[in-house]
């Protein structure tokens, strides 16, 4: 009788765990630290229509599978400047009423994203992202105001298609778009490339890749969007209503060897940010296109080492850069441009900690030579360590050489808000800074 028993007991307690086995490998929803890390990561490998391409061709992503995650970037941050209230660093966005003074340190939560991942069969799924980020919001007020601390749906879309099959996809929804190199070789900071050239709107996609070739198209909604893409729709209004725009990419991977690759690429857009007349002031509307174009080059040796350089311009004089009033009418408007280069170096490539040294330049040229808005730029040299390819540590130093927002770059009308001949742009304007935190994705 003791044997049945002990028999019957082994045997129950085995059929549970062969179920609850099975409930883990057919369950419908899941997590995957390492496939959301790569989705949700914010400022390295931005185009992520294609790492989901890649992630489905590689086998990741099951048919029927949903894939929930979450990341949280909190930082501990020092910057310094030799003006008063006038911070160049791009990842904060401050104003007088947020920052002011020379000296600046901050703890904050830098931002929390939310992703869901998945996929319906071979040709469809689906990435969303909800986004909360107070401290690099366009909102009103301090970093404290409702204004700024808001949760959007950042990104968003269906794609189709199954490279495994047929090398033509596509992706409807809101997305970054396919234009130059704007990602980052730094644990944390996005180049001024990116702030400049790195659009992100309501489109759709199309797209070719096949023999180490890729070329996108993305036909844009146009007006203002949410970041580097604007072309007029209707008098007086600036509010995506018309697709008129549009961006398209062309790159090649050579594989010199095994362990060496080098990725060449152009691209062209239709209308970048840089339309409106004087006073410029964000997400306006403007009178006609501006279109940009982008050549990059990115060289990977044996998964370890990558250096990568962009460089982006507009193909017609941004008329907003030209202020008529004395004493700045002398400065004639100019195209806009920026590039970058940077380069990191993976100490070692085995272990579930992954150490990464990194240091990039990047620059953004938006005024006459001699002008207050001329140009800014960003040297950042950082170090992290990647845990279990899912949640990185890292730390960073950053330089910065002229202030030179965007919003009133060349002054505006009289009192409104600045007097005639007055810009808040200064050349002369040195930031130092250093940034450390965390970004935990599960």
């Amino acid at each position: 009788m003791k044997k049945i028993i002990l028999l019957s007991l082994f045997i129950m307690f085995g059929l549970l765990a062969f179920s609850q086995d099975t409930l883990q490998k057919t369950s419908a929803v899941i997590t995957n630290s390492r496939l959301m890390y790569r989705m949700l990561e914010p400022n390295m490998n931005l185009q992520k229509v294609q790492i989901l391409l890649e992630e489905r061709k590689n086998g990741q992503l099951q048919n029927g599978q949903l894939v929930i995650g979450a990341s949280l970037i909190s930082l501990l941050d020092y910057q310094k400047s030799n003006r008063d209230s006038k911070f160049a660093y791009l990842m904060r966005h401050p104003t007088s009423r947020n920052q002011i003074g020379k000296e600046v340190s901050e703890a904050v939560i830098h931002s929390f994203q939310l992703g869901l991942t998945g996929a319906i069969n071979n040709w469809l799924a689906l990435h969303a992202e909800i986004l909360y980020d107070p401290a690099q919001s366009f909102g009103e007020g301090t970093i404290t105001s409702l204004g700024r601390n808001q949760i959007q749906l950042i990104k968003g879309f269906v794609l189709i298609g199954d490279l495994n099959r047929f090398p033509v996809y596509g992706a409807l929804g809101k997305m970054d778009a396919p234009f130059g190199q704007t990602g980052s070789v730094s644990p944390f900071t996005n180049t001024t490339m990116w702030h400049a050239f790195g659009g992100l709107g309501y489109g759709a996609q199309v797209g070719f890749s096949k023999w180490n070739l890729n070329a996108t198209f993305m036909a844009v909604q146009g007006g203002a969007q949410f970041r580097a893409l604007h072309t007029p729709v209707a008098d007086s209004t600036s509010v995506p209503s018309l697709i008129n725009n549009f961006t398209a990419d062309l790159n090649y991977t050579i594989p010199i060897s095994n362990q060496i690759r080098f990725k060449l690429g152009g691209s062209y857009m239709h209308g970048s940010a840089y339309c409106q007349d004087f006073p410029v002031t964000h997400f306006a509307d403007c009178d006609e296109c501006n279109p940009a174009f982008a050549g990059y080059a990115r060289l990977d040796i044996a998964q370890r080492f990558i250096l990568k350089g962009s460089y982006a311009q507009t193909l017609e004089v941004w008329k907003g850069t030209y202020n008529p009033s004395p004493p700045l009418d002398i400065y004639e408007a100019v195209k806009v441009s920026s590039m970058d280069i940077g380069a990191s170096y993976l100490l070692n490539s085995k272990g579930e900690i992954k150490y990464t040294l990194s240091a990039e330049f990047s620059d953004l040229i938006a005024g006459a030579s001699g002008s207050p808005w001329e140009r800014q730029n960003q040297t950042v040299i950082g170090a992290s360590a990647l845990i279990k390819e899912s949640s990185k540590i890292f730390v960073e130093y950053f330089y910065t050489q002229g202030y030179v927002p965007l919003n009133f770059i060349s002054g505006s009308h009289p009192n409104a808000p600045y007097p005639a001949g007055y810009t808040p742009c200064e050349q002369g304007v040195r930031t130092f800074g250093f940034v450390a935190g965390f970004q935990l994705t599960l």
